[in-house]
């Protein structure tokens, strides 16, 4: 088996991002501990990746973290509590969320150098193998999980994948964006990829929207990278040198459901809406008071 048709068994998930958005609730709490509806964002994003296969859970932390290590972690107490007052559901659901035993790594992102570096930091466990990269900030809300997606993908392609949504052509200057074979297209081959275009540049306007599948080579390029825009290492640089080395191929994987951008309050609040409504014993009744608000 080649290294690129190797199995996706880890999944990166970089969690030492500030929050300074959602200040003060962040200022002792991590922004990926905000809960949507009653799970923590990270846990939505674990959920993604344990639904789609992902076997090993790698967190890129920072300072003040812990909690997210801690809450990945069994309770003792909380357990036997819940076990001795009866409440089957609520314990059942907590074990069932918790990963197995060596399921988890933490490892720490010592200074705030960009996405590119935090990536680079988990090059040790993910090791020589490919692996999924997940952005805690980013809910993809579907019937198919995005990843899911993705790792089918993967099987036929193999490669690099990288998920995209459209957006309104006045935006693509905000986002990372793709060029494509096939814009209308399920997959197809990315010829091109920008960094926040200039205004009337941009390939397409289909925007990286924060789901990868990449190859080990990525870390190499990545302990090589010159700082890039803001003066961070940034991923899609070494993105770019990895498809113009045209020794691995580069997909684009369209995702077709609802986005939530959770580092800014609209997109969080939005969030955390469009899951109670699909939440059956909640849906109905958030439906009715929302009416009631507008």
């Amino acid at each position: 088996m080649s290294r690129s048709s190797k199995p996706i068994r880890k999944a990166v998930f970089p969690v030492a991002g500030l929050g300074t958005r959602f200040l003060p609730a962040t200022k002792a709490m991590p922004k990926e501990m905000l809960t949507v509806v009653d799970r923590p964002v990270i846990q939505h994003v674990v959920d993604e990746a344990r639904a789609a296969g992902i076997e090993h859970f790698i967190f890129v932390t920072g300072r003040n973290k812990g909690v997210i290590e801690d809450h990945f972690d069994s309770q003792f107490e909380l357990e036997h509590t819940l076990s001795e007052r009866g409440k089957k559901n609520e314990l059942t659901n907590l074990l069932n969320d918790l990963p197995g035993a060596g399921q988890t790594s933490f490892t720490r992102q010592q200074a705030p150098l960009g996405l590119g570096h935090a990536v680079w930091c988990a090059r040790d466990i993910v090791g020589d193998e490919p692996f999924a990269l997940l952005l805690p900030d980013m809910l993809h809300h579907a019937e198919t999980p995005c990843l899911a997606d993705m790792m089918a993908a993967y099987q036929t392609h193999g490669g690099n994948l990288i998920a995209v949504a459209p957006v309104p052509d006045d935006q693509t200057h905000q986002y990372g964006i793709v060029g494509v074979d096939d814009t209308k297209a399920k997959v197809s081959a990315i010829s091109k990829m920008v960094e926040k275009p200039a205004r009337g540049t941009a390939p397409s306007n289909l925007h990286i929207t924060g789901r990868y599948i990449l190859q080990p080579e990525i870390f190499t390029l990545l302990a090589n990278q010159t700082r890039g825009a803001g003066g961070e290492i940034q991923l899609t640089d070494s993105m770019i040198q990895l498809m113009d080395s045209k020794t691995q191929p580069f997909h684009a994987v369209r995702f077709d459901g609802n986005i939530y951008d959770c580092g800014s309050k609209i997109g969080f609040l939005t969030a955390n809406v469009a899951y109670a409504l699909a939440r059956d014993g909640l849906g109905n009744e958030l439906r009715a008071e929302l009416g009631k608000l507008l």
